[in-house]
């Protein structure tokens, strides 16, 4: 199934400035894979040591967050759109 994984703005340094990606996937966890083996050094952004999601990140299939649906194992189909969404925190105290 091909899949179109949108990289966030600040992640993009790590994909050679690409806002998207390509890959040929069956589940959520399989175009995260491709993306993550394809651009290696985005993995530690994305992934916690043990090779959970890391909590300030959201991911989205096609606007559904996939907390919410069968999480990494989400299945896809062609034409389906990842969405990476890390959590900002910060701003100044007033």
């Amino acid at each position: 199934m091909a899949v179109k994984v949108l990289i966030p703005t600040p992640l993009r340094q790590f994909t050679g400035k690409q806002a998207s990606i390509e890959c040929n996937a069956n589940t959520v966890g399989e175009a995260l894979g491709s993306l993550t083996g394809n651009f290696a050094e985005l993995r530690k952004h994305l992934y916690t040591d043990d090779g959970k999601i890391r909590s300030f990140v959201n991911v989205y299939l096609n606007d559904e967050d996939i907390r919410f649906l069968d999480k990494e194992n989400t299945r896809t189909k062609d034409g389906d759109t990842v969405s990476i969404v890390p959590s900002i925190a910060g701003g100044s105290r007033r």
